[in-house]
């Protein structure tokens, strides 16, 4: 066959060309160390190599959440921390006002909750770095507490924790919510204790002397309370002498034998005058310090008390924006099963829209909400829901009113050591009833703040479990991360040693094209002769 002296060239060049290109591609992976510098050096490896990159990447930015989270939990500990000093110095308070103190010195204790309380509530508005706050859940830039004209508070943000992933399969929660260690506080105050009037043989009402009391009772197991004393209210204790009383359910059922004791007390001896009946403790106070003993059961006999949980009671707010200066003055539980049944836990929003027709939404509201009610406005009063609510002044069209219920299941520390104070500026030195809600707000207020205590303590161990599994999860991440290099320098890293050798056999082969090309282009015919 015979070559053209073109296509030898052509032929010669490209060969040339190939052995220059693998000496300078060998070069480079040796100059640079690495071996796939693009995809088509190792399909295979370059694909693998892009999933390592992407890992790699991930891993990054599992280190920075988990950097996030271990700032941002460490603050949360501190602030959890001195709330609960805060709570541990006002149940100390609250301790020592119960040891007869005067009206000046509760005055001054009141004093001193007064600061706790607005350094608690200072606390659990408090910001991040970023200027979010830290306990309204994913509300963050909704400060998580306000305070209500009426000295109570009320909680703005929401139960949702905020997670971030720290790994492919674990995500932590990387904030805690106020609702979840302080709202659900479980109040130890949901009962109430009313005096029934004493009336004599004709029946006519004698007025009260003040000899005989009875707390206001405090929860001692919120399970069999709301199980058992829940369904027998109102009871009856009725005193039949200074040293025995009688239990009656609703129905007039006896319930007597039910309480430790059945029915016999000893007021002079601490603990023994203590009323332990369905989940709650309610206590005997008698003051008959000045009464002859022969006469001291004729003044107990007759005096009686109604024993039951405390009424659902409601916040209401108008809206600022309402053109309107009408007000809501009461609201009350009208029809009870359809409360229960139909008002909705998180609030309800009345919204006008004339002067006198109304809609009621679940709060809270948003575009897609519809109306659980609606209706027209008679007179000045609403009853939807099983509730009354009562208005003063004129409403106007888009007029919105907030209402909220509080079933006193749960209270949160700030409404408690609120009660606390407002309960021991009471002048109470000669007051008899006056010291005895004294007393049962002290009671009441001990109690709760150790439940609430008892949850900051739950979220500080909850922020504790998280800090060690970040600490444990940062060395998983940097073994995955150490094997990740590892992987991707056996992949993509150049063998030295064997580009070495593939460089001298390329070199080799080079200047072996090179001296062919030179030779076999010398030759002509005139060689031949």
């Amino acid at each position: 066959m015979r070559i053209s002296t073109s296509q030898f060239f052509e032929s010669t060049s490209a060969t040339y060309q190939n052995n220059f290109s693998s000496v300078i591609k060998t070069q480079g992976q040796i100059d640079s160390g690495v071996r796939i510098q693009t995809a088509a050096d190792d399909p295979v490896g370059a694909a693998r190599l892009l999933q390592l990159q992407q890992q790699k990447d991930m891993l990054g930015q599992y280190t920075t959440n988990m950097n996030s989270i271990k700032a941002t939990l460490g603050s949360q500990e501190a602030i959890l921390d001195s709330i609960n000093t805060a709570l541990q110095k006002a149940s100390e308070l609250a301790l020592g006002a119960g040891s007869g103190k005067g009206d000046a010195d509760r005055a001054t204790i009141a004093n001193v909750l007064g600061s706790i309380e607005d350094q608690v509530f200072s606390l659990l508005n408090s910001k991040d770095a970023a200027g979010n706050y830290m306990f309204s859940g994913s509300k963050t830039d909704t400060p998580p507490y306000t305070r209500n004209n009426d000295g109570t508070y009320s909680y703005q943000g929401d139960d949702t924790q905020l997670n971030l992933k720290v790994s492919d399969t674990l995500s932590l929660a990387g904030s805690d919510t106020a609702k979840s260690f302080m709202e659900n506080s479980v109040n130890t105050g949901r009962t109430q204790v009313t005096a029934l009037p004493v009336v004599d043989a004709t029946g006519a009402v004698i007025p009260d002397n003040g000899k005989v009391s009875l707390s206001a009772g405090l929860i001692t197991s919120s399970p069999v309370f709301n199980k058992s004393f829940v369904d027998g209210q109102p009871y009856t204790l009725a005193f039949t002498s200074s040293t025995q009383y009688k239990l009656t359910d609703a129905l007039g059922n006896d319930v007597t034998a039910e309480v430790p004791g059945n029915g016999v007390f000893d007021s002079t001896k601490e603990g023994a005058h203590s009323i332990s009946l369905r989940g709650v403790s309610f206590d005997i106070n008698l003051d008959l310090k000045d009464i002859p003993a022969v006469d001291q059961d004729a003044a107990v006999a007759g005096h009686s008390f109604s024993l039951e949980a405390k009424p659902d009671t409601f916040n209401a707010s108008r809206t600022p924006s309402n053109t309107s200066t009408a007000q809501i003055t009461g609201t009350v539980v009208a029809d009870a099963k359809a409360y229960s049944d139909s008002f909705p836990s998180s609030g309800a929003v009345i919204k006008f829209t004339s002067d006198t027709q109304y809609e009621i939404y679940t709060q809270p509201v948003t575009a897609s909400s519809k109306s659980i009610a609606s209706g027209t406005m008679t007179g000045d009063s609403i009853t939807a829901m099983g509730v009354t609510f009562d208005f003063t002044g004129a409403r106007a069209a888009g007029d919105q009113f907030v209402v909220n219920s509080n079933n006193h299941q749960s209270q949160s520390a700030l409404d408690t050591i609120s009660q606390l104070r407002k309960a021991l500026v009471i002048p109470s030195d000669k007051d008899p009833v006056a010291q005895q809600t004294q007393k049962d707000a002290i009671n009441s207020a001990i109690g709760n703040l150790k439940n609430a205590s008892a949850g900051v303590d739950t979220a500080r161990g909850s922020i504790g479990a998280r800090l060690q599994a970040v600490d444990i999860q940062t060395d998983e991440n940097i073994s995955m991360g150490l094997a990740n290099d590892s992987t991707t320098a056996a992949i993509g890293n150049t063998d030295m040693a064997g580009a070495s050798i593939d460089l001298a056999f390329q070199k080799a082969m080079l200047e072996a094209s090179q001296l062919a090309f030179v030779k076999i282009s010398q030759l002509s015919l005139f060689n031949q002769l």
